[in-house]
């Protein structure tokens, strides 16, 4: 045990026993640290690893998703990594079932869950739960596209808002398809969406303490600078070669969710012959810029979220005693 390990202690007079088990939640943009922070607190923390990330999945694709390679898995062991083929899918859903198991498996070991990612849908899933909402049925369907045609969109609108207004508030009144499920929902159910979504929340309870970290890097210059160069070193270490293993396989295509990840898509139009390779690493850098940003705006309204900069002096040590804290 390392000496930092020996200052994370429960609080005087408690019994492990009688402690609720803790998971730690490691979030934030891609390229802000996460996996460095991640490998630190497997060494220092009794710390397992989850991975929560939608491309790091799937099998064949390390260098573009920046999976953590040989040296660092052996270091600090992923689980939920390379468990599809590239050709397959994988739900949120799924991602709930799996994650639970894999808790499970580690607190039984006498190990702290260290979930890790930027997918923040696989989060929000294992966090609150997914509703399950009824089934689309044709009929109701079919009289609600009509009403639209007549009535307009803004009178779908006004007829949630009666029965729904949370939903309403988040649904603009011109994204017909999510007004006219939400409508749906509620007619052929007779419950509301937000209804469900309450009831979902309630039921899918997690049964352990959660502590909710987030590495994000003040400033954004220096987060763009780190998306570019990752980038670069990507092509050196032959990110080309592995996405044109991909492409040459031919049961793939630029539809399935696997290609659709930030820079293999644009390496699938470079081969294709559809863009310059130029214009392949502009678009790839701006495209997980885009990706970063929008990481960002999900993390910048979830709740009960400690913010933590790996620029920060005694970065490392300031999580351990958030760990001792809340979870350990």
């Amino acid at each position: 045990m390392s000496s930092v390990e020996k200052t994370i202690v429960l609080p005087s007079g408690s019994d492990a026993a009688d402690e609720v088990p803790g998971i730690v939640c490691l979030m934030g943009a891609t390229a802000s640290g996460k996996t460095d922070l991640a490998v630190a607190l497997v060494e220092q923390a009794n710390c397992e690893i989850i991975s929560v990330d939608s491309a790091l999945i799937y099998r064949g694709m390390d260098i573009g998703t920046a999976k953590p390679d040989a040296e660092t898995l052996a270091r600090a062991p992923h689980r939920l990594i390379d468990i599809r083929d590239p050709s397959e899918a994988y739900s949120a859903a799924e991602f709930r079932r799996d994650v639970l198991q894999q808790i499970a498996e580690i607190q039984a070991a006498g190990r702290t869950p260290l979930l890790v990612g930027g997918t923040m849908l696989y989060f929000k899933a294992l966090l609150e739960g997914l509703a399950e909402l009824p089934p689309s049925d044709p009929v109701v369907r079919e009289k609600l596209l009509l009403d639209a045609q007549r009535q307009g969109l803004e009178s779908l609108h006004r007829r949630l808002a009666a029965v729904d207004p949370v939903s309403a508030q988040r649904i603009h009144p011109n994204d017909p398809q999510r007004l006219q499920r939400a409508l749906e929902v509620y007619e052929v159910s007779g419950y509301t969406l937000t209804e469900l979504w309450e009831r979902q929340r309630r039921d899918a309870r997690l049964p352990f303490k959660t502590l909710q970290l987030s590495v994000e890097l003040r400033d954004r210059a220096v987060l763009h600078a780190r998306i570019a160069e990752r980038f670069e070193q990507m092509l050196e270490l032959g990110f080309e070669a592995e996405v044109r293993a991909l492409y040459e396989r031919g049961d793939l295509h630029p539809d399935l969710p696997s290609i659709r990840c930030v820079g293999y898509r644009q390496m699938w139009e470079y081969l294709a012959g559809d863009v310059s390779r130029d214009r392949m690493i502009e678009r790839s850098i701006v495209a997980t810029r885009q990706l970063a940003k929008r990481q960002l705006t999900w993390l910048r309204s979830w709740p009960e979220l400690h913010r933590v900069d790996p620029q920060e002096r005694n970065f490392i040590g300031n999580v351990l005693k958030l760990l001792g804290e809340h979870i350990i």
